[in-house]
């Protein structure tokens, strides 16, 4: 079993270890109240290397902060550690979508190491915080390694909300296009909604065991009894896992919903241009008597008392085919 060697400590202020050797690895850390916080962004092979140097943590912990393919949600137990991996939901600009950043922790006696694979932004507020200000560093780190972990676990989780109320804002404007004038864009936005709802569920969804046992591994890392403060976060997480569920059904419904409305407005065209053929097919049918030279057709010699009288016939027609939709009901 790996064994952790000791920290060299610091004063208990933040220290950016890349201002000393500029070539270096690029690793924050911050030493209050005997625990030591380091956090890489984005790790590379410099920085695991570093980190190798110093600690002994098994080589296939190293190996997952390294790989690039996605790992499940995890929590591996050692001796003298424990190594955990989460997904918490980021929007990617670049492809316009919803995706589960990565994030592995080292979280030991006295020691807590965060390798975010991407940017968060709560972990970078909570980071800044414990960096700028004093109390803000004492009260999230003098109660031990597993107190900072939950701290850290329960911003990224309250971040998630604001994301879900983004998500149900969507579904409150494609449902008022669909009952107001419409929109063309409807069946697009309703896919990518779906598709943020799916994403998000990915990312959720194999967490839910995981967190039930981390309360369990973290607990020997802080000096108070930490389960009350996991179970909160369990709760926000059926809670998110409640909302998307709901959401799903919502967006379901409204891609019904929608369609019901596409094939009523069609109805509607076809409605209104069957009657428009209804009303204009016996007038083009006149209209084709009287093209032809037959003599036979009532006022067919008299010149523009012919014309009118053919429309005079139309005109009744027409007025008596309106009439008559209009008793049916289709108008």
């Amino acid at each position: 079993m790996a064994n952790l060697p000791s920290f060299r400590r610091g004063q208990p202020v933040a220290e950016p270890l890349g201002a000393a050797e500029p070539a270096g690895p690029d690793v924050r850390r911050i030493d209050a109240h005997g625990l030591t916080w380091l956090n890489i962004e984005a790790p590379s092979e410099a920085e695991t290397a570093w980190l190798a140097e110093r600690y002994e943590f098994h080589p296939l912990d190293y190996e997952d902060v390294l790989s690039r393919r996605r790992q499940r949600p995890k929590i591996d137990e050692y001796d003298e550690y424990a190594f955990l991996v989460f997904y918490f939901p980021r929007f990617d600009k670049g492809t316009g979508r919803l995706q589960g950043a990565e994030i592995d922790v080292f979280v030991a006696e006295d020691l807590l190491i965060t390798l975010p694979k991407e940017p968060l932004k709560p972990l970078n507020a909570m980071w800044s915080r414990c960096e700028t200000r004093a109390d803000d560093r004492d009260r999230f780190m003098r109660r031990g390694s597993g107190y900072l972990l939950y701290e850290i676990i329960d911003a990224l989780y309250d971040y998630c909300f604001p994301i879900l109320d983004k998500i149900g804002f969507k579904l409150d404007s494609i449902e008022e296009a669909i009952f107001g004038e419409g929109n063309d864009d409807l069946v697009r936005d309703i896919s990518n909604v779906k598709q943020e709802i799916i994403n998000y569920r990915k990312i959720i969804k194999p967490q839910r065991p995981t967190l039930r046992l981390m309360d369990r591994s973290i607990q020997r890392y802080a000096p108070q009894d930490l389960e009350l403060y996991f179970d909160d976060i369990v709760d926000k997480n059926e809670r998110i896992w409640d909302l998307l569920e709901g959401y799903k059904e919502a967006a379901e419904a409204l891609e019904a919903t929608n369609e019901a409305a596409i094939s009523h407005r069609l109805n509607d065209i076809i409605k209104v241009l069957t009657m428009l053929s209804g009303v204009v097919l016996p007038l083009s049918l006149i209209a084709a008597f009287y093209g032809m030279n037959v003599d036979a057709l009532p006022f067919a010699d008299d010149g523009w008392f012919s014309v009118l009288f053919a429309v005079g016939i139309m005109l009744a027609l027409a007025g008596g085919m309106v009439f008559w939709f209009r008793r049916k009901g289709w108008l």
